[in-house]
């Protein structure tokens, strides 16, 4: 039976850990260049509704050293929704390719992709959420702490697809989640009752930044104006000025807390040039992971793993 990797939640707790696991081992084989090609044969098709370095890079790179072959579709090949309704592309790709992965701005499109393709969908990422790189994210938290038991994150700034997809993991992992940013710019509120209702994890959502980092272990950023709200970035920059995670809200912390961004990152912006080059920023591991992560979830929904 087709499964698909459209939210965190796609996979169980069991499969997430073991999808770590597996991330680490196939991260292992291709450090040692082994020859490691369970896609020998295979390809993958990559429809882009919003173009990205990061997500192009590391999905074609990765399906191809597992040994596929993985086409970028630029926004302007695939015109989604709009040129052609996506059940259509989704019925006409999936049965050229073994596997489709989408960056959307529409979240309802990605429910449509996965709907009527008869090959596994990938999300990597829509407006709505953005999984594959809170994979990453976890698995880079899990590298460098060596276990993920009384952890507390606090992401700082727009509740954006980033922390709705922190809230989807809180679901599944136990761990104590704080989203720390301005009234009126929180995350969907049903999704914040659905994952306090799911009993793995303690989840608050605050708007003064240094007690929301108070005790941290991580703490996140992103940019403050997400994808589709470009247009507000100058009145954000006035309501998030607090929320800039610099020196000062880092020793907040009152421990030696790391730094994490999914990039790209606006430096001097939401977070400082001296936070992001500092000791405890593991920001570019965080960037290489979504390589790993993501070989491993493609692993998973092809049944090779």
């Amino acid at each position: 039976m087709k499964k698909d990797f459209i939210a965190v939640t796609d996979f169980t707790t069991d499969e997430i850990l073991d999808t770590f696991k597996l991330a680490r081992e196939v991260k292992a084989k291709l450090k040692n260049r082994e020859n490691y090609r369970p896609f020998e044969g295979q390809t993958m098709s990559m429809i882009f509704a919003k173009p990205s370095a990061r997500t192009r890079i590391s999905f074609e790179t990765g399906f191809f050293r597992l040994g596929g072959h993985a086409l970028y579709l630029s926004p302007d090949d695939i015109s989604i929704g709009k040129r052609e309704a996506v059940k259509d592309i989704a019925r006409v790709v999936s049965r050229y390719n073994d596997m489709i992965m989408a960056r959307l701005f529409d979240h309802q499109h990605m429910l449509e992709m996965a709907e009527y393709s008869t090959a596994p969908v990938v999300n990597g990422l829509t407006d709505f959420n953005h999984p594959c790189q809170i994979m990453a994210d976890m698995l880079t938290i899990l590298e460098h702490r060596g276990n993920l038991e009384n952890l507390k994150i606090t992401y700082v700034g727009d509740g954006n697809n980033i922390v709705h997809s922190w809230l989807n993991l809180a679901k599944r992992l136990p761990f104590h989640f704080v989203c720390a940013c301005p009234e009126g710019y929180g995350p969907d509120n049903a999704l914040v009752e659905a994952a306090r209702n799911a009993g793995q994890s303690t989840i608050e959502i605050l708007h003064d930044p240094k007690a929301a980092v108070k005790g941290a272990d991580v703490i996140y950023t992103d940019v403050w104006a997400s994808m589709g709200k470009k247009e507000e970035a100058e009145e954000r920059a006035k309501q998030f000025q607090a929320f800039q995670v610099n020196d000062e809200l880092m020793a907040a912390t009152g421990k030696e807390s790391y730094f994490m961004h999914c990039l790209p990152a606006e430096r001097d912006r939401e977070t400082t040039d001296s936070v992001m080059e500092s000791k405890t920023s593991i920001v570019f591991d965080q960037a290489e992971n979504r390589m790993h992560a993501q070989n491993a979830i493609m692993l998973k929904l092809a049944g090779l793993a």
